[in-house]
């Protein structure tokens, strides 16, 4: 007795720490959205889940105890608590009889089977407590306004009302199970039925309990085939995506007559309570089963036999409801159709009509321009550069677009041995600045041009920055303390430090010992509750990530993978792009992931980076998704246009939703059934030839990019997305699609696309053709064996007016070195391919056969043929100098000094 009262003391302490555990973090979560203003969705998910849990754990409890209880009342009473005659002891005899009489507890059956059922209950409620949002979504829905093609419900029934439904029956299915398993138990043990001796039996009680179990299970059968039905909309036979010519004359009955069977069963097998036959229930299983079975059967050979030999004819309805569907669950219906002419009229004149597209034209890559950053900015050890974001701003006079990065905090770069709890959580808390340069400008070392830069951060015409300290960022997996009795560590200044103190709106009070016993408790950290450093007025600071911020608040939400940085106002933000997502949208095509056939962009976060406020804005009002989500939160939601004016200037089409938009639109700009059939038009991401390790790259195609340009027919310059297209299995350019960034034409997509007869060269065949180049492949042959590595950039698609322009950026790195420098730039137009030291001069030599002389491009460019022949001189100079040719560099200066003497005087002197 003494080893089961152990057990039970053991189970109860384990089962109080689970609870102690699980109350404590919902205690932390309930005061850190009271901190942030955001504690009416906290009661909101906790008491949805609450709710559901408590009724789950009812029902389910209430059912296993009374299955197990009419198990153990119907039984023979053998039982496991021995009744021997005159408490004589009874020798088992089987295998049953050994766990009956020498094994089970000597309590009361009730004990035992109100436990069991409690125990399985707990587990059920817990696991369907995921559903909180299916339940708040079919409790809320909004209606979509628009019904399915076949059973002519509104949309909101698929994406609101099957998932609840199906979310029931399998768990009524798995506590169906769970009670047969435990009445089974219960007979088992009481001898009603015999495994283990010939022939095996069940009693009158087991079948008559048996055929209640089984009725219940075809009646949810009968609705598992009624719902089947509609989910026939999201079927995919490989030409058809949703209910299917065969589905739909077929299936469709053949799922109503299998409701009638399994009704049906469910009824003789209820009216077996009485009978009490073997015969009954097995005939009715193998009614429905094999029913199913010759339906699966026949609709195979109905789909080769009759269908594939006419499967055009027969599918195109269903095709014309995949592509419509398609479309409209992903937007793509919206995208505006125009034609590009693809001329080869570009000229300088061309050029300065289109300055602000040159003027952007991005020649730094990502992870060179990061390699630099960390080398040139980090500053020290413990900061790091985590992504580089492209945004645009207005640089008086310029529209200019930059790209950026946030210097956040590591405290795990620091040195081991000062990794110690108060520098990780007290002294080290928040990261210092951002780093900002032009995307196109370059230093005469071939480094980026700073626009921001250093601690604190100095303004060389970028925009100024009050406030520059980083609490929140893309890293913060850590907590930290700030309000303490030592200062924070602010940033390094010579041989001395900078301290600060936090004085943001952030952090919940541990003024308590219940509140510091609490943290300690949750995060297994002794330290926060010994500690001396923390005040009255010390706080804890959480969820300093801020896509777990971002997460935590809208756990509904699917997020973009790059949030970026933004400088408003002297203040820095983090700008998070938010998606309602489903898979239940009926006829659409699933995303390549497979976990979502419907996508918006139906908020933007905007999170404090000092003080860790997060603001949801809602850029798409008329998604249904959002505004049932909006009666569900109601205070959780703003309107696009409350978010400051400067920071709206900042919102930008999400790259993901791009991508996985231009990815559908490869087939589904198809909208003729019979060419979607046939793939007669199907469109590809082009190829792309460059260093991809070197550049990180995880993918052989082209990424969408952000570019500043004048799209065609429009009058002014605009922040877009863009990505070129290729025919499949063609690399020659076929279209190119824009997503509009800047208002008031944020969020229009538009595909421009070229003349079918006309040959425009793609990416891959641009590339190629930069290999071939005889002058290019032998410089880069040459620098390669020079003890230096040449990474070579992402090659840019630029359309300029009528006419496709193609760049692409040349770094040079020491091959023991982490410095990349830009020291190239290549450039294609026709059938012309030129590299050059600058831009400027890659477009003067791509167009010196056609520029007028008298027309420069600007002065510094120099794109006369004297200026020409001094760049040539100047080039070879620096090369001199680079191999200790003092000789040789003498010779050069001496050869340039004429040349820029003419250039000084002007025409005159050029004649």
């Amino acid at each position: 007795m003494r080893w089961r009262r152990l057990v039970i003391q053991v189970a109860v302490l384990l089962a109080g720490l689970i609870v102690l555990g699980r109350t404590g973090a919902v205690l932390i979560e309930w005061l850190w959205f009271s901190s942030i203003g955001y504690v009416q969705v906290f009661w909101t998910i906790f008491g949805a889940q609450a709710v559901l849990f408590v009724v789950v754990f009812c029902l389910s409890a209430s059912a296993l105890f009374l299955s197990g209880l009419v198990a153990h009342r119907s039984g023979k009473g053998l039982g496991p608590w021995p009744v021997g005659a005159a408490g004589a002891e009874l020798k088992p005899q089987t295998f049953t009889e050994l766990v009956v009489y020498q094994w089970a507890p000597r309590v009361s059956p009730g004990g035992v089977i109100g436990g069991v059922a409690l125990l399985f209950g707990l587990l059920m409620a817990t696991g369907e407590m995921v559903n909180w949002d299916v339940a708040l979504r079919f409790l809320n829905q909004v209606p979509f306004g628009e019904t399915d093609p076949i059973f002519g419900k509104d949309i909101s029934f698929y994406v609101f009302s099957l998932p609840a439904y199906v979310a029931l029956k399998n768990w009524l299915l798995l506590l169906l199970f769970c009670c047969t398993v435990a009445s089974g138990a219960v007979y088992w043990l009481h001898g009603d039925i015999e495994l283990d001796q010939s022939p095996r039996a069940l009693s009158p009680a087991v079948i008559a309990h048996s055929s209640a179990l089984l009725g219940i299970f075809f009646a949810l059968k009968a609705w598992s085939y009624g719902l089947d039905r509609f989910l026939l909309l999201f079927g995919d036979n490989g030409v058809v995506v949703g209910a299917a010519y065969t589905d739909v004359h077929l299936e469709l009955p053949m799922l109503w007559g299998l409701v009638g069977l399994a009704a049906a069963a469910s009824v003789v097998s209820w009216a077996n309570i009485y009978s009490r036959s073997y015969a009954l229930p097995t005939a009715v299983a193998v009614l429905v089963f094999g029913g199913s079975l010759v339906a699966f059967v026949s609709l195979a050979l109905f789909q080769r036999l009759y269908v594939k030999p006419s499967e055009l004819q027969l599918e195109t309805p269903y095709i014309e409801h995949n592509i419509a569907l398609t479309r409209r669950a992903y937007g793509l219906e919206q995208i505006a159709v125009k034609q590009f002419p693809a001329e080869q009229g570009l000229s300088f004149a061309s050029l300065e009509a289109n300055r602000s597209t040159i003027d952007n034209i991005r020649l730094w890559d990502q992870q060179p321009l990061m390699d630099t950053y960390a080398q040139l900015q980090e500053i020290r050890t413990y900061y790091k550069f985590l992504a580089i974001d492209v945004d645009r701003y207005r640089l008086e006079p310029n529209y200019q677009q930059v790209m950026l990065s946030a210097r956040e905090l590591q405290s795990a770069l620091l040195p081991p041995n000062a990794q110690t709890w108060v520098n990780l959580h007290l002294l080290f808390t928040h990261g210092n600045g951002i780093v900002m340069s032009p995307v196109t400008h370059k230093t005469g070392e071939g480094l980026p041009a700073f626009y921001l830069q250093d601690i604190p951060p100095i303004a060389s015409g970028g925009p100024t920055i009050r406030e520059p300290r980083l609490y929140f960022g893309e890293g913060g997996e850590r907590y930290v303390i700030v309000k303490g009795s030592i200062p924070e560590f602010d940033y390094p200044k010579g041989k001395d430090n900078v301290y600060t103190t936090y004085s943001g709106r952030d952090g919940i009070l541990i003024d308590s010992m219940a509140r510091r016993s609490l943290f300690a408790w949750q995060f297994n950290d002794p330290n926060i509750l010994l500690t001396s450093y923390i005040t009255g007025e010390s706080r804890i600071l959480l969820h300093r990530n801020i896509q777990d911020r971002v997460r935590t608040i809208a756990p509904f939400l699917k997020l973009d993978h790059d949030p970026y940085m933004v400088a408003s106002e002297g203040r820095l933000f983090w700008m998070q792009d938010g998606y309602t997502t489903t898979q239940w949208f009926p006829y659409a095509q699933p995303n390549a992931g497979g976990d979502l056939n419907y996508m918006r962009n139906a908020v933007k976060a905007v999170i404090d980076a000092y003080n860790g406020t997060v603001d949801f804005y809602v850029s798409d009002p008329d998604d249904p998704i959002l505004r049932t989500y909006q009666r569900i939160f109601t205070n959780l939601f703003k309107p696009l246009t409350a978010m400051p004016e400067d920071l709206q200037q900042h919102i930008r089409y999400p790259e993901d939703l791009f991508l996985i938009q231009a990815k559908l639109y490869r087939a589904y700009h198809m909208d003729a059934p019979e060419v979607f059939y046939n793939r007669e038009d199907l469109w590809q991401l082009p190829r792309k030839l460059a260093d991809l390790h070197a550049l990180g790259a995880e993918s052989n195609t082209m990424a969408p990019y952000y570019m500043i340009m004048r799209l065609p027919g429009e009058t002014r310059a605009e922040f877009v997305l863009m990505l070129p297209m290729v025919p499949s299995q063609r690399e020659n350019m076929i279209a190119w699609l824009a997503a509009r960034c800047d208002p008031p034409h944020y969020g229009k997509l538009i595909v421009y696309a070229f003349p079918k007869e006309k040959l425009v060269f793609g990416p891959f065949q641009i590339e190629a053709r930069i290999q071939q180049n005889t002058e290019i492949s032998q410089q880069i042959s040459l620098w390669n064996q020079m003890g230096s590595r040449v990474i070579r950039g992402h090659l840019v698609v630029v359309p300029i007016e009528n006419s496709i322009l193609y760049v692409s950026p040349l770094y040079l790195r020491a091959q023991s070195g982490q410095l990349p420098e830009l020291k190239r730039v290549i450039a294609a137009y026709g059938d012309r391919v030129v590299m050059e030291e600058t831009l400027g001069a890659a477009l003067a030599a791509l167009f010196k056969q056609t520029a007028p002389a008298a027309t420069p491009f600007t002065v510094k460019q120099a794109t006369g043929p004297l200026a020409r022949q001094a760049l040539d001189h100047y080039d070879r100079a620096l090369e001199r100098l680079k191999a200790g040719d003092w000789s040789g560099f003498g010779m050069e200066l001496d050869a340039l000094r004429p040349l820029l003497n003419a250039i000084g005087a002007g025409p005159e002197g050029q004649k």
